[in-house]
């Protein structure tokens, strides 16, 4: 077996080709990440609980399967994969970025990573995320997740966490779900790819409703086809790992526009999801500039649902005197929300009305992610609510309505801010268009092609 100096930094794709054929030895590549891992971690503080013993245990076990050269069978040989802390990992405890959740470790696996295990996936830890998953910032009690970019930055949030393990190559892909941006939010401000899929396309079963069927899991790594891949294999549908140039021609909304009174985004994001815009029509795309059909009554609902959503996690939460202030005067809007009845299916049937009417004449939208740099990584929790809630809708207000309309969604990056942290670009496409979903994030990945790692990655070695 002839190896490379370092399997860190290596793509999904390029390592599990390597494990399979024999080119790489899984203990190894694992140890070098857990090694980084512990590096890097102690400032980035991207995961909660790394499984050096269990991690090498399973690459082991993954050295060992008869089934191993197969590319159907162990799609991901010998991948290390982080998994964030609101889905089972057997043998670890499930926290929801909360101390006042149960400690004790999980007796099974979520589907999700029985599957990722099933595919020769070897989870090296579990990562960061706000406490219940609430907030567009990565903080808990015992830390904050920092940007790898620039460490006094949020890597964003719920995921954010997977997405700083990621932008870091402490690991090539991550797990990370997405009710209202949780996804695609860190991907954008951690410069790698999100995606959010629509609903049954991967098992949700998280919390105690799925933050009423908002949240979806779904991958986070740093070349589309690894994405793709991840998603082929969290999804059960191999036929995702391949992804298709486009050769149809495709109607683009390319749009800046901000659903939030008197935001507008910083003009280099501007000027970067009109450049990814452009990109797509020099490909034979057909682009309109055109403004998805938000509104006020439909950000209202939005605000309804996202707080009663909270109010539903904890409830579940045996003593919730503990929780921060900040999510017990969440979840009390959100309880006064219900008892109002302003959490109506009808308007998110409304909305999804609108947004199919919108997508008769229109294959694919592109909006920026993020109205502005990422702030300050720490203190959040520390913070008023209100403080918490109009900065998170100031600087990441774009996700959520696709969320609330259930759409599959990504992120990719497509440029760098004069600041130095990279500029993502949310693609929206129609329900059951992962595959084209994942071939415009293609087609801009070889137009737009970005740096996969942070500086942080190497210079911290």
């Amino acid at each position: 077996m002839t190896e490379r100096a370092s399997w860190v930094g290596r793509t999904v794709v390029e390592i599990a080709a390597a494990v399979r054929s024999g080119d790489a030895d899984p203990r190894r590549v694992i140890t070098e990440h857990l090694d980084h891992i512990e590096r890097l971690n102690p400032r980035v503080g991207a995961f909660v609980a790394i499984r050096r013993e269990s991690a090498l245990a399973e690459a082991a076990a993954v050295a060992a399967r008869g089934d191993l050269a197969d590319p159907a069978a162990a799609p991901l040989a010998g991948v290390p994969i982080a998994v964030k802390d609101n889905v089972a990992v057997a043998g670890e405890p499930t926290r929801y970025g909360t101390a006042l959740t149960a400690a004790a470790p999980a007796s099974a696996d979520h589907e999700l990573v029985r599957r990722l295990r099933a595919a020769g996936a070897v989870i090296v830890g579990i990562t960061r995320m706000p406490e219940l998953g609430v907030w567009a910032t990565s903080e808990d009690a015992a830390g904050a997740a920092c940007n790898p970019w620039d460490l006094d930055r949020t890597p964003g949030g719920s995921s954010g966490g997977s997405a700083a393990a990621v932008a870091a190559a402490m690991v090539p892909g991550a797990h990370g779900n997405d009710g209202l941006g949780s996804i695609r939010i860190p991907a954008a401000a951690c410069g790698v790819i999100g995606i959010k899929p629509g609903p049954g396309v991967v098992p949700r079963d998280i919390g105690q409703n799925g933050w009423r069927g908002l949240v979806e899991n779904g991958p986070m790594a740093t070349t589309v086809a690894d994405a793709a891949l991840l998603l082929s294999v969290m999804a059960d549908r191999p036929d995702l790992a391949v992804v298709d140039p486009s050769t149809e021609r495709l109607v683009i909304a390319g749009s800046t526009a901000v659903p939030v009174p008197g935001v507008s985004a910083d003009p280099q994001i501007q000027r970067a999801v009109v450049g990814a815009a452009l990109a797509l029509r020099e490909a034979g795309h057909e682009l309109h500039h055109v403004d998805p059909p938000y509104s006020q009554a439909t950000a209202n609902a939005i605000l309804a649902w996202y707080t009663a959503a909270t109010a539903d996690e904890v409830g579940a939460v045996a003593d919730a005197t503990g929780l921060e202030p900040r999510q017990r005067r969440h979840a009390q809007v959100g309880r006064v929300a219900q008892r109002l009845r302003l959490v109506r299916e009808r308007d998110r049937q409304q909305w999804q009305e609108r947004a199919a009417r919108f997508f008769d004449t229109h294959d694919v939208v592109l909006t920026p992610v993020l109205t502005s740099l990422p702030p300050v990584a720490a203190g959040w929790r520390e913070r008023s609510w209100t403080a918490n809630l109009a900065d998170g809708m100031r600087w990441a207000p774009m996700a959520s309505w696709w969320n609330f309309a259930g759409y599959p969604a990504a992120t990719v990056p497509v440029g760098m801010h004069s600041a130095g942290m990279p500029i993502g670009v949310q693609i929206v496409v129609a329900p059951g268009q992962e595959a084209r979903l994942l071939s415009v994030a293609a087609e801009l990945e070889r137009r737009l092609p970005w740096t996969r790692h942070a500086p942080l990655a190497t210079t911290m070695d």
